[in-house]
């Protein structure tokens, strides 16, 4: 196939700070991997706007597109797996981090980093779920996996309005459980009831409590997006056998708590990590997501915007003003 020209986004330092614009460039440019793809659709993580602002920790060098999910149309395969016009999905491994990622309208990635679109998904919807979706999907999983159902008690969500938030909502609403949701945006309430949860709370209500070893219990089981204290303060009230499961740092990377909500309630906290995800265990959870899993509230979690928008979308999940997901169109 020959070399094609392409938008995308490319973020690069300029005069000792880093932005990012549209430029044209070219698939010859792109790795050597065995498959091309065509992307239709990506997403706004948070650590594609750290990539974006010049992190080093995710990307080391520039000019760099960044762009950790991708959803689109094989163009050309050297993999025995997949053919020219299968429509498929990237997300994670090294995408967007040191590989150019899903903010341009080509990728080149290994065949062992794909995910066939299951059916009962468009590529739309893929990307409305995407890296946050399946992290979340991994913690629900994981929470059922524990012998926790809908009648045993409520199941708290911290950081509700972010991406793993809001998805974590809706999918436990979808599955029958009875959802807590936290959030700093208390006036996002009635976004976060439409997505299924069945109370609204501000996340102080979690932290804000004495600094014993165990407190009441209000739930059963949990998904928290931040740590930090406010892990420490779910684990503290969580029930008898309780199950927490966590796959943020937003309020530091650091848990200090104590050992008796293990030892007096058999909790147990559980990490969630889908960047580095079994492929067994993607394609499992995707085939759920494309089935029984699919929330019908999924099109109320996204906005849809273009290229030319993801700046000032980037400088928003930054400040931490965004809310539910942004997936990128990059079709037109």
């Amino acid at each position: 196939m020959e070399s094609e020209s392409y938008n995308a986004l490319v973020a690069e330092e300029k005069n000792g700070s880093y932005v990012q614009s549209v430029k044209t460039l070219n698939t010859s440019d792109l790795p050597d991997h065995d498959v091309l793809i065509r992307v239709h659709y990506s997403s706004l993580n948070y650590k594609d706007a750290l990539s974006a602002t010049g992190n080093k920790a995710v990307t080391k060098s520039f000019p760099f597109t960044p762009g950790i999910d991708a959803a689109g149309v094989i163009e050309k395969s050297d993999d025995g797996r997949f053919n020219t016009g299968d429509e498929v999905i990237v997300t994670s491994y090294d995408l967007g981090m040191n590989t150019p990622g899903g903010y341009g309208e080509y990728i080149s990635v290994p065949g062992d980093w794909i995910v066939p679109l299951p059916s009962g998904l468009s590529l739309k919807e893929s990307m409305i779920i995407g890296t946050s979706g399946l992290t979340a999907a991994i913690g629900v999983e994981k929470i059922g996996n524990q012998q926790v159902k809908p009648g045993d008690g409520i199941v708290l969500v911290t950081g509700a309005t972010g991406g793993v938030g809001s998805f974590s909502v809706t999918l436990l609403a979808h599955l029958n459980y009875r959802v807590l949701a936290a959030t700093g945006k208390t006036d996002q309430a009635d976004f976060l009831k439409e997505l299924g949860a069945a109370r609204v709370i501000h996340r102080d209500e979690i932290t804000a409590v004495p600094n014993n070893p165990l407190l009441t219990g209000k739930w059963i089981a949990a998904v928290d997006t931040v740590g930090g204290d406010m892990l420490d303060a779910v684990i503290r009230q969580a029930e008898h056998n309780g199950v927490i499961t966590c796959c943020g740092n937003v309020l530091g990377h650091q848990l200090h708590t104590n050992v008796y909500p293990f030892i007096l309630r058999g909790v147990s906290l559980m990490g969630i990590d889908s960047g580095i995800a079994l492929m067994e265990d993607r394609m499992r959870i995707w085939k759920k997501l494309g089935a029984e899993w699919k929330p019908d509230t999924l099109h109320s979690l996204a906005r849809v915007v273009k290229l030319e928008e993801l700046p000032a979308e980037i400088e928003k999940i930054l400040n931490g003003q965004q809310v539910g997901k942004v997936v990128v169109n990059l079709r037109d």
